[in-house]
């Protein structure tokens, strides 16, 4: 697999990442398939692995599959919440980054970590304090780069200024282009890479889900207003698009999908997630597939011709995510 620097750093990774948050879901494959598909991953050429702290035992896992060959790959992951977990409030204190890190190298069995992202920006922190303390943990050697995750254009330069953010992670895709309005042209003046999570946009971009998909009881996606059966129904010519572009390239919606993101600019990097070897494969020939300009401007007129209804999450959750 080809690869991509994000922005003007010298972390060069795969074209492609893997997201392995899914790997800690309550319906993920046995432990033992998990590490299997990770490093059936970067044998396949895939060299950049997602995880957080917050992910339940996702780190481990991450640090299990990755430890004989860690020299050979790149691996991201997140600090931001007490204790680690969802179910605790945000905190980004000095103390806190600290200890996280210590948390993180632990578990993921390494001396360093790759890609250290604020999981979420919290209002009770400036900043300038969050982006000096992994500044220090940098110098320490104990992280190489640093990076934000659903910030906005003010908070990136903001912590820019304090201390060079390699990367942005926020959800990107067709499905979802709020930061076509304002993130991406901040990412390209300040030379920092993206790496979009749900880049198939939560599945939606696969062509396998309509308005009378029925979820798993324990799909987080029934609690998403976008994936409600009235919107999925309203949003159905976006998927209608996608197939209709895979079927005359003989391609799967998937592929269609990320090579439209890969296309968007050089140094967005996606990291979709999967529990499925045949779907990581797919993912992986996405981004082979390369979109001419006509194809690029034929869906991109479509694409303006589409209204997608339904916030990505519920209004309490919503308030808490950024761009």
């Amino acid at each position: 697999m080809k690869t991509r620097k994000l922005g003007n750093s010298e972390l060069e990774v795969s074209t492609l990442g893997f997201g392995c948050m899914g790997l800690s879901f309550p319906d993920a494959p046995p432990k033992e398939e998990s590490i299997k598909l990770i490093r059936s991953a970067f044998d396949l050429g895939i060299n950049f692995f997602d995880t957080a702290q917050r992910y339940g035992d996702n780190e481990l896992l991450v640090g299990e599959a990755l430890e004989p060959i860690r020299n050979q790959v790149k691996i991201a992951t997140k600090f931001g919440f007490k204790g680690g977990t969802h179910q605790l409030d945000m905190d980004s204190s000095p103390k806190s980054i600290r200890a996280s890190a210590e948390s993180s190298l632990k578990r993921l069995k390494t001396d360093y970590i790759d890609l250290f992202y604020q999981h979420r920006v919290d209002p009770k922190v400036p900043i300038e304090d969050v982006a000096g303390t992994v500044k220090d943990l940098i110098q320490e050697g104990k992280v190489k780069h640093f990076g934000l995750c659903e910030a906005d254009a003010e908070t990136i330069h903001r912590a820019h200024t304090e201390q060079a953010v390699t990367a942005l992670q926020s959800e990107y895709s067709m499905f979802y282009r709020e930061p076509e309005n304002e993130i991406l042209s901040t990412l390209e003046e300040l030379g920092i890479g993206f790496v979009p999570f749900s880049p198939l946009g939560k599945g939606y971009l696969t062509g396998t889900i309509t308005a009378n998909t029925d979820f798993d009881k324990t799909d987080a996606r029934n609690i998403m207003p976008r994936f409600s059966k009235e919107n999925r129904a309203i949003n159905q010519p976006l998927v209608d698009l996608v197939v209709a572009i895979a079927n005359d390239k003989n391609v799967s919606p998937a592929q269609i999908a990320l090579a439209w993101l890969l296309a968007q600019k050089p140094f967005i990097v996606p990291i979709p997630g999967t529990s499925k070897l045949h779907r990581l494969q797919e993912n992986i020939g996405g981004a082979n597939i390369t979109l001419s300009d006509e194809e690029l401007n034929k869906i991109d007129t479509a694409l303006k011709e589409i209204t997608i209804v339904g916030e990505r999450y519920p209004q309490q959750i919503q308030a808490k995510v950024g761009k």
